[in-house]
């Protein structure tokens, strides 16, 4: 998928909305429990409730392979039910040596047939570089998270400014706005501007909206751009809406609100 198919995706959907799909086994309805496979019948019913508002799914691989192989499984039921015009993430966080590292891009582009992966930096270039070896693929890489740790490292002082700044700046050498991506946290919305002054074509994919309580509005006054350039991740918020029979309508009107919020704003700073 390239950019300008995501960009005529949110236009179309006029939503930058990406749903977590992290079916946390001890929180799904009951009912569901029931099921030859629970993680299944609950992200189904998340995706056939969300679909009209979302512009990308983003399965967090803890919740599947904590449950083995029956997780894996689970997994793959669920990217075949995704219709193939949405954006897939694959929130792994991987990062390795070289070789590892190539096999974990089999992994999740060919094996599984994800559309991207979460990539950690640290370990430099080399453990980055196997996962751009795939034309219409996309590494998005951990910039500025929204946890609270995220300070330890993260906005660790440098001669050229926080270490988040040098992951921006160094990583840009390695691939272009086509295949990078940056995961920069909602719970951080005042480092936006600084975010775009230093990236300003690549797409951004933003967590801590929704539970987390990010700030959309200004989240969207400094990341969205003339092609979008925002994907903004709600999971719990709207995973967990509600609870029994009615969950899928919960997380439905859930999305459907999260959308509402996002139009005007592609209308105000995007476009």
């Amino acid at each position: 998928m390239t950019r300008a198919d995501l960009w005529r995706h949110i236009q179309a959907k006029r939503s930058f909305l990406c749903v977590g799909l992290d079916p946390d086994v001890t929180k799904i309805p009951v009912h569901l429990r029931r099921e030859p496979d629970p993680i299944f019948a609950f992200n189904r019913q998340i995706i056939d409730a969300t679909l009209p508002y979302a512009v990308a799914y983003k399965p967090n691989l803890a919740f599947y392979e904590s449950l083995g192989p029956a997780g894996w499984e689970s997994l793959q039921k669920t990217l075949e039910y995704l219709p193939p015009e949405v954006f897939t993430i694959a929130d792994a966080k991987r990062g390795d040596i070289g070789n590892t590292s190539a096999l974990y891009a089999r992994a999740f582009f060919e094996t599984l047939a994800f559309d991207s992966v979460t990539v950690a930096p640290y370990m430099g270039r080399d453990s980055v570089q196997p996962f751009l070896g795939y034309p219409g693929k996309w590494v998005v890489l951990l910039a500025l998270t929204s946890n609270q740790g995220s300070a330890d490292f993260q906005l660790l002082a440098t001669p050229g400014g926080p270490l988040f700044e040098q992951v921006l700046a160094t990583a840009q050498t390695w691939a272009g706005p086509e295949q990078l991506m940056f995961v920069v946290g909602a719970t951080h919305p005042a480092t936006f501007a600084r975010v775009r002054e230093l990236a300003p074509e690549h797409f951004l994919l933003v967590p801590g909206y929704g539970a987390q309580g990010g700030d959309l509005a200004a989240v969207a006054r400094h990341g969205l751009t003339a092609q979008g350039g925002l994907l903004v991740n709600s999971s719990r918020g709207i995973l967990f809406a509600g609870d029994g029979p009615g969950f899928a309508a919960a997380a439905g009107q859930a999305a459907a609100a999260a959308a509402a919020e996002m139009a005007p704003l592609l209308d105000q700073f995007a476009g």
